[in-house]
């Protein structure tokens, strides 16, 4: 398998720095994080947070809402690649046990946090049923790096592991964008967004190879690509983040529809591989520009949404937790059994059953798309910060699959 790229590990970094700012700054001066936070950047703007029919641009919605469009459309990436090109990740019998174990990797969690949150009471499941999303997610760059540390870089669990982590923020996104709407739903105005990707593959993918038929110099798309690179891409997806706005679903999910227009590679390298950044198409060149800014957007993505009190911690921080740490490895354990041995799909070669256990636990740190997720499901205040709590803290499924490989009796295996 080709190296994933050092980008895992260097936003990962970046993000779990800003994530310790904003928790220290939050705990001791939570006036001023929470003021630098919703810092207002420009009153009754055309973008922003809608308030008495005003819009207001704040420093949380810029991160939230716009730049982290960015960190979004590369994970779109990942996934359009995986489906549709050759040798892709997510494509055929290699993929199917992944995949329904990413199923049971998100039952687990919602079953386990809405059969809690009952046992709590009516009241407080009233409270915490629209979060049931949060303990879905999994985090692919940190899961990524522990599952590194429990099963060595070489182990077949590892690719098994990334695959689902991919294929739960793809689910993920796609929960975003069906049950967390933005503002009241108005969806005339995707059609904005479906006339900008169409428009672009037309004119700027399309067009040119049609023109550049039977031509090998292809001077048309040369052209389109030294002179006009990536703008024509880049204008297209700013009128489809408008479009997803005025929509009413989240514009953190604006940039999806434009991914695939764009021309990508006529084979895949393996998910992040860090091969890509020596391919020239314009999909992976652009993933490639992407990569610093992205990560220090997770900084302040990090730094906007992790300051939370640690007196917030309550009900809703217990199931998040438990949704992760039992829902996670229950289900995939259950769902990966079922594809591998019921439905005779198998597991990788190299992977034990046992495995799946020792994956669940590691696919319980949901830290990012859970922050995410909790921000969005929740309107700010006690609730929200109790559930972004449960998210940080789903850190410490990185100890618990550390103690599970030694449990299991993982052999580690490099490269």
């Amino acid at each position: 398998m080709y190296r994933v790229w050092n980008f895992v590990t260097n936003y990962s970094l970046l993000l779990i720095i800003g994530a310790l700012i904003a928790l220290v700054w939050a705990n001791i001066n939570p006036d001023s994080y929470h003021h630098f936070v919703h810092l207002e950047l420009w009153q009754d703007a055309p973008i922003g947070a809608l308030h008495d029919g005003h819009r207001t641009l704040t420093l949380h919605f810029l991160i939230n809402d716009v730049l982290m469009a960015f960190f979004f459309a590369i994970a779109a990436k990942e996934v359009w690649e995986a489906v549709i090109l050759k040798e892709g990740s997510l494509r055929g019998k290699k993929a199917a046990t992944p995949l329904i174990a990413t199923a049971g990797g998100m039952v687990g969690p919602i079953a386990v946090y809405l059969g809690l949150a009952l046992l709590f009471g009516s009241e407080t499941f009233d409270a915490v049923k629209n979060g049931w999303a949060v303990p879905t997610a999994t985090d692919i760059a940190f899961s990524y790096l522990v599952g590194r540390m429990v099963f060595g870089a070489g182990h077949p669990a590892v690719r098994f592991l990334l695959l689902l982590a991919i294929a739960d923020d793809a689910a993920g996104l796609i929960i975003l964008a069906i049950f967390y709407p933005s503002g009241e739903l108005a969806p005339q105005w995707l059609l904005l967004s479906l006339g900008a990707a169409i428009a672009v593959f037309v004119l700027a993918n399309w067009l040119p190879r049609y023109l550049d038929r039977g031509n090998q110099a292809r001077p048309n798309s040369t052209w389109m690509r030294d002179k006009l690179s990536f703008w024509p891409y880049l204008l297209a997806s700013c009128a489809s983040w408008y479009g997803f706005q005025q929509a009413g679903i989240h514009p953190a999910l604006g940039l999806l529809p434009i991914v695939p227009t764009i021309p990508h590679a006529d084979r895949a390298f393996g998910l992040f591989s860090e091969a890509e950044q020596y391919l020239t198409d314009l999909l992976n060149h652009i993933e490639h520009l992407l990569k610093h800014p992205v990560e220090i957007v997770l900084f302040f993505f990090g730094l906007m949404n992790a300051g939370v009190e640690f007196s917030a911690i309550s009900e809703p921080t217990w199931l998040v937790l438990a949704g992760l740490l039992i829902g996670k490895p229950v289900g995939i354990l259950i769902f990966g059994v079922l594809g591998a041995h019921v439905l005779r799909l198998g597991l990788p070669k190299g992977m034990r059953t046992i495995d799946l256990v020792v994956i669940g636990c590691v696919a319980a740190i949901g830290f990012t798309v859970s922050l995410f997720i909790a921000a969005v499901a929740f309107d700010p205040g006690p609730v929200q910060d109790a559930a972004k709590m449960g998210a940080l803290l789903s850190f410490a499924a990185a100890l618990v699959s550390i103690i599970a490989g030694k449990l299991c009796r993982v052999e580690k295996q490099s490269i």
